[in-house]
């Protein structure tokens, strides 16, 4: 398939660059693939679709406040810095992007802080055209990673045109969120409450987690037409063998297994066996989920649902809802969104792909 099959055309004001104002009450669009038919609910209202004995998988993972602000040094020319991943834990070296990259050089140093006494040097340029920056921290490990992270402030993505609040530290984040290492949030997760996670256990549907390190690749529009050309992103991913198990009863009971977002549905993907069961998994992970053709989506072989949310044009996140619903039936689907009003974005309204 081509590039220029998935512009969405979304107008400015249905792009959210707020969260609404509570988790669970964001609109949802449910698509039933067998019959295309097309609802219009409320996201509290997903578990009327599910069961005793289905599953929902999660993406624990943990956004770190990848976005930093510094000087460079000599000049004072205001540099911002965006923490991809920690390269070397010792040598306290991390992957970045900087802004304005012209300015950054090999020998360059940036400060940090109040004080500016946080030093950091750029010792190399990464492939992804980023640099390698090695911070200079007498500490241990983990004070240093404090330190860092309270300068930073939340990764929102560029679509968002207003700098992170305070109130971004807690909603771009889900409620679950336990191991750090995302710069991006798992969109679809945002939309679920503690209230909405007790409901599923009363409701005797299961809940199993796993971490993808979510990367910025996903969210970010491609540039060439050819699909089959694209650079594959590598995300660390765990899968645990409880996340097994619990899938495997499921399973063996022909019940759902539901993907909480893209990033779950990659790892599910990614870690299931010949024999259709979900197997532990500490890795990494390039699969690229797309629709065959336009008539033929992406068979998966474990999960049987996704809630996801209403992406922007040309994102990877875009190929993977298409590849599970179906490109027909989603490029339709979020046409029908944008006449509804339905919220766009990562901080935007939620859409269930069910049979």
């Amino acid at each position: 398939m081509k590039l220029s099959s998935f512009k969405v055309d979304v107008p400015k004001h249905l792009i959210a660059t707020e969260p609404a104002p509570h988790r669970d009450e964001s609109r949802l669009m449910v698509l039933h693939r067998k019959s295309n038919e097309i609802e219009h609910r409320q996201f509290k209202d997903i578990i009327e679709y599910f069961t005793a004995g289905d599953t929902f998988v999660f993406n624990d993972t943990k956004v770190i406040p990848a976005r930093l602000y510094g000087v460079k040094e000599k000049t004072d020319a205001r540099i911002e810095v965006f923490l991809l991943r920690e390269l070397d834990e010792n040598n306290k070296l991390w992957d970045v992007l900087v802004d304005p990259a012209r300015k950054i050089r090999i020998g360059n140093k940036i400060c940090f802080g109040p004080d500016r006494s946080l030093i950091a040097e750029v010792v190399g340029n990464t492939v992804n055209g980023g640099r390698a920056l090695k911070f200079q921290y007498d500490g241990q490990h983990e004070e240093f990673k404090s330190y860092i992270y309270a300068l930073g402030v939340p990764p929102l993505p560029d679509y968002i045109k207003r700098p992170a609040v305070e109130d971004d530290f807690e909603r771009f984040q889900t409620v679950y969120a336990k191991r750090e290492g995302s710069v991006i949030a798992p969109g679809a997760g945002l939309h679920f409450s503690r209230e909405l996670m007790i409901r599923l256990e009363l409701a005797d549907i299961r809940k199993a987690f796993l971490t993808v390190h979510c990367g910025l690749e996903n969210m970010e529009d491609k540039k060439v037409e050819d699909l089959s050309k694209h650079k594959k992103n590598n995300e660390r991913m765990i899968v645990p063998n409880e996340c097994c198990e619990k899938t495997k009863l499921s399973v063996e009971a022909g019940k759902q297994v539901v993907a909480v977002g893209c990033s779950t549905l990659r790892a599910l993907e990614t870690a299931v066996s010949t024999d259709g069961l979900l197997k532990p998994f500490d890795g990494w992970t390039n699969l690229y989920i797309t629709p065959v053709n336009e008539e033929k989506p992406f068979e998966a072989r474990l999960a049987t649902a996704l809630v996801t949310g209403f992406h922007m044009s040309y994102s990877q996140a875009l190929f993977m809802t298409c590849g599970m619903g179906g490109y027909q039936e989603v490029m339709k689907a979020y046409k029908v969104a944008v006449k509804e009003g339905y919220r766009f974005g990562i901080y935007g309204d939620a859409m269930l792909i069910i049979d």
